[in-house]
């Protein structure tokens, strides 16, 4: 799929924007910031139905965090946790609308994760911040495991998987959802009625297991970081 591209003249440099990904990705973000402040307006202890999907959310990776790193180290990164399964289930849902009925002059909106640079940009703060909290945590010793045969060996292959991970991270997602998004476009080019529906259905589960898999990796490449064995 072709994307609308705009260039900004910067300090004489040339720099490329996706205008189709940047107006679906702020998009996103303001949904959720409309969802997060009705569900946080009227907190009860008898909750709502959207406060009770919220806290089953919350409860649900507090689990998964405490369990792989620690309470006390869980509530450090928790909120990113949260925020990447909650933007990307989001943006990935939002692949579900009809932007076809909008026409631009060049390109299609579509989900901003069927764009690989911005799951590329996920991965790689998802990166930074692993190796960050890992190098705090363990020194020198996050990167060099020893200098006998053994730990040469295995130095090596986690020098490798820092650039695999991200790699793995943004490719799997990105296809995924951009697989979907042309699977139905093309069900819908042949049959417009009832045909495509159960695709779209399928892909709504695919949003989320997505989602679920990247904030999964993500969680447990933390705590691999972190963790003092």
């Amino acid at each position: 799929m072709e994307h609308w591209v705009y260039t900004l003249n910067l300090a004489g440099h040339a720099i490329k924007m996706n205008m189709d990904t940047l107006i679906t990705m702020w998009f996103t973000m303001f949904l959720l910031i409309i969802i997060a402040f009705i569900t946080t307006r009227k907190v009860s202890i008898v909750p709502t139905k959207m406060q009770a999907v919220a806290e089953g959310i919350i409860n649900y990776f507090s689990g998964i965090a405490k369990a792989s790193m620690g309470e006390d180290e869980s509530k450090k990164h928790l909120p990113l946790i949260l925020t990447l399964f909650m933007f990307i289930l989001t943006a990935n849902l939002a692949g579900q609308l009809p932007w076809h009925l909008i026409h631009l002059k060049t390109g299609e909106l579509a989900a901003p994760t069927n764009d690989i640079n911005l799951t590329a940009a996920m991965a790689i703060v998802v990166s930074i911040y692993y190796i960050y909290y890992g190098v705090k945590k363990k020194g020198f010793h996050f990167f060099v495991h020893g200098f006998s045969i053994d730990g040469i060996i295995i130095t090596l292959v986690d020098t490798l998987e820092l650039f695999v991970r991200p790699f793995s991270l943004a490719l799997r997602l990105f296809a995924n959802i951009f697989a979907g998004e042309v699977l139905v476009f093309t069900i819908v080019g042949m049959v417009a009625y009832f045909a495509p529906l159960p695709f779209m259905l399928f892909e709504l589960f695919v949003a989320l297991i997505q989602a679920l898999v990247f904030t999964l990796l993500s969680t447990t490449y933390i705590s691999m970081a972190i963790k003092e064995e």
